[in-house]
């Protein structure tokens, strides 16, 4: 390393506060989510309280996750990233901290409102008009930080890691503005720009590009930076890592139509949106594949760093989920699949399995160097929260896919004289011990969490030289 590279103070305290954001807001995102899971068996939880509805709270859960958790974590682990891999500080000045209590603004807003009844009722994209201007103004100063970092690196190559992160952040900032454009007609209420089916179409254009390029871009991200620094090694093929960028940001952006198959959107969009997805099974494989095949010749630190199991388990729900994507995006699989669990449970494997536990793995990576230190407090710690947050994801996952067939099945279920077979009541009793099961593993996962953060919180306020001492001990 150059004497430069050395003198290089890079801005940490970002990337602190973005880390213990994701923390905070990961256990509300999801103590919320067990909640309401918790509601669908037992209906009187909500206690006859307004803002404890499932139909109040479902939207506060998703928020708090993909914005809360989801995307502190993007912005801890780009802003840690760009910094060395351009070795240099981050660009911005006082724009940088305006980034974060920007984003904690934008949250504390939602978990406000959303309880409230204030809602667009778009989906992921539920927030009210001055919210979303106080997301636009963040997102804008987000870039200017990052891609000012870029401009400044003090290297000629620019780490693919980076390229994933600028792609997310750019389209992440149109998808938002293009479908948030709403006609105020009071402080916390508006009517989208757009009408009937084109705003269906704007809709999913927005919601499935949220999944490919926040959801999977970011974390692809932070997938090719700290899978290969965990594992100390080169990532398996950089020109695979090219093919594999260019591929996914020219095929994701056309998906999104086969969230809408069998409604009024124009057919031969529908069947569009249903081929791209199709072939964006090869280019999201080609990720997940260069990710694992990282580890050649260091099969063996599995056995024993439970961090890196994370990561590599992550990729592992990431193909499963980028398998399932496709498959349930053709018609004749859609036209059993759609309005039921399983969707839910394609969701979930993707969100807890890929983007929970990559997460996970890069902030288990993270906050000992962040703390001054030379490794977690706990080392079997993680591995409890390793095996938790997998078995916790599998029954989640496997109540959900077989609630979901079982329940397009018995909705398309005939008698000879062509009424159908069982009402819905009776679909919703079959699926009663499903829900248990998804409440019992929702609870396992975020009982990790819990873990995750008591380690964390012993790993900032140990002294050094006590982490030393139980290494030794050890």
């Amino acid at each position: 390393m150059s004497q430069e590279t050395q003198l290089v103070e890079y801005n940490n305290r970002i990337v602190r506060q973005f880390t213990f954001s994701t923390l905070f807001w990961g256990i509300i995102g999801m103590s919320v989510g067990v909640l309401i899971a918790a509601q669908l068996v037992w209906p009187a939880l909500s206690f006859d309280i307004p803002y404890l509805t499932y139909s109040r709270l479902r939207p506060l859960h998703t928020n708090a996750v993909i914005f809360g958790f989801g995307t502190s974590a993007l912005f801890a682990s780009s802003y840690y990233v760009v910094q060395r891999t351009c070795q240099t500080r981050l660009f911005g000045g006082a724009l940088v901290e305006f980034t974060f209590w920007g984003w904690q603004a934008v949250l504390v807003a939602a978990a406000i409102t959303l309880p409230m009844g204030f809602t667009s009722g778009k989906e992921y994209a539920e927030l009210e008009w001055p919210i979303d201007i106080g997301i636009a103004l963040v997102w804008v100063a987000y870039g200017i930080v990052f891609f000012g970092t870029l401009v400044t690196r003090k290297t000629s190559h620019i780490y693919v890691a980076n390229w994933f992160f600028g792609a997310f952040i750019i389209t992440v900032g149109v998808l938002h503005v293009v479908n948030s454009m709403a006609i105020p007609v009071g402080p916390l209420k508006s009517y989208s720009i757009y009408a009937g089916a084109i705003d269906a179409m704007v809709q999913w254009w927005y919601g499935h590009n949220a999944v490919g390029f926040l959801l999977t871009a970011g974390f692809l991200g932070m997938m090719y930076y700290f899978v290969p620094k965990q594992a100390e090694r080169p990532i398996y093929s950089y020109r695979l890592s090219i093919i594999h960028f260019w591929a996914l940001v020219s095929l994701y952006i056309w998906a999104g139509p086969h969230h809408l198959h069998y409604t009024a959107l124009p057919d031969w969009t529908q069947s569009l949106g249903m081929v791209m997805s199709i072939v964006l099974f090869a280019p999201s494989w080609g990720g997940m594949i260069n990710g694992i095949m990282t580890l050649s010749g260091a099969w063996h630190k599995l056995r024993y760093d439970p961090i890196l199991r994370f990561l590599i388990v992550s990729l592992s729900f990431y193909g499963m989920s980028t398998f399932e994507g496709p498959m349930m995006a053709i018609k004749t699989v859609n036209a059993l699949s759609h309005y039921t669990d399983w969707t839910i449970g394609h969701v979930h494997s993707g969100a807890l399995g890929w983007v929970a536990m990559v997460s996970i793995g890069a902030l288990y990576h993270l906050i000992p160097k962040l703390s001054n230190q030379e490794r977690m407090y706990s080392l079997p710690l993680i591995n409890m929260h390793f095996w938790l947050a997998t078995v916790g994801v599998v029954f989640y996952v496997v109540a959900m896919w077989i609630s979901g067939v079982m329940q397009g099945l018995m909705w398309r279920s005939v008698n000879t004289d062509g009424t159908l077979t069982y009402s819905f009541v009776e679909s919703l009793q079959a699926s009663y011990p499903f829900y248990f099961m998804r409440f019992v593993g929702g609870s396992i996962f975020l009982l990790g969490m819990m873990i995750m953060a008591y380690n964390s919180y012993k790993t900032i306020m140990a002294p050094e030289e006590s982490l030393k001492a139980i290494e030794q001990a050890a």
